[in-house]
């Protein structure tokens, strides 16, 4: 087990050495002056004169690329142009909704998507089945963006019940911040189910078929322990690497509810970013999201070692 994890751990430390050298070689290609074109045109030649220096871009490459390193491994992403502040302490400072956007979203999922999953394996090919993969289908095939729009124009407009948009006033409480990410999370929870639904139903009906489920019944256990105990232990791995995979993606893919919803979260900071140029909040927001992207795959393995313990050997 331990040499498992050992590997994993320098897989890890492989893969964010790739992602720093790309996110590296991505601005240094961009075309243009880098520091021109954070600047703005209103910029003068000394401006950016002075900006490259700060930032070490008139160092040769090889130079740079030791530097950067060396600041990333080091936990500095460098300094917003725009906000003149640490890119950690921005994207802190816009952390919340995101991070709560997303648990309260892969919730919301993973409820709606195990029970649903796990009966329609065992009721296969009846209406209840027919009727959850069509559904399933359907929320898969839905932008998430018209979704949010139909369910802020109904539920929130027409009915009240949840607020329209934003993130509450700047004396709101967690309470009512908590609030106004019910229907964002829901309308995210729902799309994303999707994906888990079919995965588990697959996964339960590749375990049902084998031989020991029909010894289990054939020793007179009930069908709750034969279904619980046997069948669906037995199926999660699959079932817990999709939801790995769907909550890494709804880190970086709650953009575009985020902007429908008027959240203050770190999507709507990286759109800000991109459209001032802050390169060294892009690539910052870059690396920390590949980070998460790492480390949540590698809790996911850890997770296979407490399911199925043949994982250890």
């Amino acid at each position: 087990m331990l040499s498992h994890i050992v590997n994993r751990v320098i897989g890890m430390i492989a893969v964010m050495f790739i992602v720093l050298t790309t996110v590296f070689v991505i601005v240094r290609l961009a075309p243009g002056d880098p520091a021109a074109m954070m600047l703005g045109p209103e910029a003068t030649p000394e401006d950016a004169a002075e900006l490259r220096a700060r930032m070490g871009l008139d160092r040769p490459i090889p130079v740079q690329y030791v530097a950067f390193l060396a600041q990333m491994v080091s936990g500095d992403l460098g300094e917003s142009i725009f906000f003149n502040r640490p890119v950690l302490e921005v994207m802190a400072a816009r952390a919340e909704p995101t991070v709560f956007l997303t648990l309260f979203s892969i919730l919301i999922a993973v409820a709606i998507a195990i029970p649903v999953g796990v009966v329609s394996a065992y009721t296969r090919g009846s209406l209840f089945d027919q009727g959850a993969l069509s559904t399933a289908m359907l929320a898969a095939s839905v932008p998430s963006f018209w979704t949010g729009l139909m369910f802020q124009q109904y539920l929130a407009t027409h009915l009240g019940w949840f607020p329209v948009s934003g993130y509450g006033g700047p004396d709101a409480s967690f309470i009512q911040r908590m609030g106004h990410l019910v229907l964002p999370s829901v309308v995210l929870g729902i799309v994303n189910s999707a994906l888990i639904i079919r995965f588990s139903r697959a996964s339960m009906l590749d375990i049902l078929s084998d031989d020991y489920i029909r010894t289990a019944r054939a020793k007179g256990m009930t069908e709750w322990r034969v279904v619980m105990r046997h069948a669906f232990k037995n199926a999660l791995i699959p079932i817990v690497t999709v939801i790995g995979l769907t909550f890494a993606l709804l880190i970086s893919g709650a953009v575009v509810t985020e902007r429908v919803f008027n959240l203050p979260g770190v999507g709507s900071l990286v759109v800000g970013a991109v459209l001032r140029r802050d390169y060294p909040l892009i690539q910052g927001t870059l690396v920390v999201v590949a980070g998460l992207y790492v480390l949540i795959n590698f809790l996911i393995d850890m997770i296979y070692l407490a399911i199925d313990p043949r994982v250890k050997f």
